[in-house]
């Protein structure tokens, strides 16, 4: 039994515990992120329709998912920060509860028609949306370095199902609210408060031993190997921070096209009169495609390569930009073929750039960079959508996807240079 400097105590297992401890983890994942998937997509569905209800006014309305968005990037680095002094479970079931405790403020906020308690209530809220994505590092902590993309495609795919099943509880939710005496719209916020807080309660009694502890006092007590006793994870030729950079990039870049495209196909569909039902099939094919294939997305990064699978993922955007500039905007199928290109894509970068991330840190920083990394994809994704309205409103939806498309090249030039760093493959011929 070994104390850490900050008083966890953590007995060392042996290769063959740590790699059952591994499966279990995966699987308190999974389970974990069927909650956590159907408290992010039931509360985002409404959450603007609620601020726009409560305010009277479109302009307003816009407020919710800016804040919402602040919120994901402040818990983002203080749920990374917790995890590094005490362990995944700590930092996961912390940032978990605050986002159902954020959600039902909003109830409250809606039931007694308060719109500052809405306001600090979304920004709350925003805590378990971040802590949703940050659960996708927890599979990685104790896998192989050629498991770690497959790890972070279990907890993507299994977020769908949660992400699916949330909007279509949306109209019952409402009547239950409404039976309730609470405003319909408050009631999808009574789902994401008890997904949330159910996901939280996951990590904190299953999540035990802690997979990030465990690792960590491996690799403290053989600092030369690897966090699951594996030669080459955190040696110097991967380790750094060029490929801290390099993951960053390949994240934020891929998230800034994915958002500014994603935001503006809404109103570039209405303007062309295809109906609401039309546009909700459109985005919920671009969501299937941003995390459904994540499990055959992970065996390719750890299979091929972090590097190559990033060049595929600025190749789909690009296409993505291209189907979505020229398709016919009364064509709802070529419209529907772009955003699924254009989650593809945002696939491929997350899930490589994630594994690029766990590469090149070792386990005394890896959760407070992966929490830092996390704060700036939820800005750069703010950020694109801003831009977007600004692109659109002086020149049109064309231009903004061409420019996402572009701006996706940039993944090119970051790989060569990653390359010529002195990172060397360990599976694939061109792995990071």
């Amino acid at each position: 039994m070994k104390t850490r400097p900050w008083g966890v105590q953590m007995r060392i297992y042996t290769q063959t515990e740590r790699r059952a401890i591994h499966k279990r983890t995966l699987a308190i994942v999974v389970i974990a992120q069927l909650f956590g998937g159907a408290g992010l997509a039931s509360g985002i569905t409404v959450g603007a329709l609620l601020t726009q209800d409560m305010t009277g006014s479109d302009g307003l309305a816009g407020l919710s998912t800016t804040l919402f968005t602040l919120g994901s990037a402040i818990s983002a680095f203080a749920v990374g920060r917790l995890t590094q002094r005490l362990g995944r479970r700590a930092g996961l079931t912390a940032g978990f509860l605050t986002g159902a405790a954020g959600a039902l403020g909003v109830v409250a906020a809606a039931a007694w028609d308060n719109l500052p308690l809405l306001l600090l209530a979304m920004l709350v809220y925003g805590a378990g949306t971040s802590t949703n994505l940050q659960a996708r590092y927890a599979g990685t902590d104790l896998a192989e370095p050629h498991q770690r993309a497959r790890a972070v495609s279990i907890a993507m795919v299994t977020t769908t199902f949660g992400a699916v099943a949330g909007p279509n509880l949306v109209s019952p939710m409402g009547r239950l609210a409404a039976d309730w005496g609470i405003p319909p719209l408050a009631g999808p916020f009574m789902l994401a408060s008890a997904a949330f807080a159910l996901a939280g309660l996951v990590f904190a009694i299953l999540l035990r031993p802690d997979p990030f502890l465990v690792a960590r006092a491996s690799a403290d007590d053989a600092p030369a190997a690897s966090a699951v006793g594996g030669a080459g994870a955190d040696t110097p030729e991967r380790s750094g921070s060029r490929g801290i950079v390099v993951g960053a990039s390949v994240m934020l870049i891929t998230q800034i096209v994915m958002t500014a495209v994603m935001t503006m196909t809404p109103l570039h569909m209405k303007h062309h009169g295809h109906s609401l039902d039309m546009v909700g099939l459109t985005i919920g094919a671009h969501i299937a495609a941003m995390f459904l294939p994540s499990l055959v997305t992970g065996v390719l990064v750890d299979k091929v390569g972090r590097i190559a699978m990033s060049c595929v993922a600025a190749g789909t955007l690009l296409c993505a930009g291209l189907v979505t500039a020229f398709a016919p905007g009364d064509s709802s199928a070529w419209m529907i073929f772009g955003l699924v290109l254009l989650g593809l894509g945002w696939n491929f970068g997350l899930i490589s750039g994630t594994a690029v991330i766990v590469d090149a840190t070792n386990l005394r920083t890896r959760a407070k960079t992966q929490g830092s990394v996390d704060v700036l994809i939820s800005l750069a994704g703010a950020a694109g959508g801003a831009l977007s309205g600004a692109v659109v409103a002086f020149s049109s939806f064309g231009a903004l996807s061409l420019a996402g498309g572009a701006l996706a090249l940039l993944l090119l030039p970051v790989m060569l240079w990653y390359r010529r760093g002195g990172s060397r493959p360990s599976t694939g011929s061109f792995e990071a």
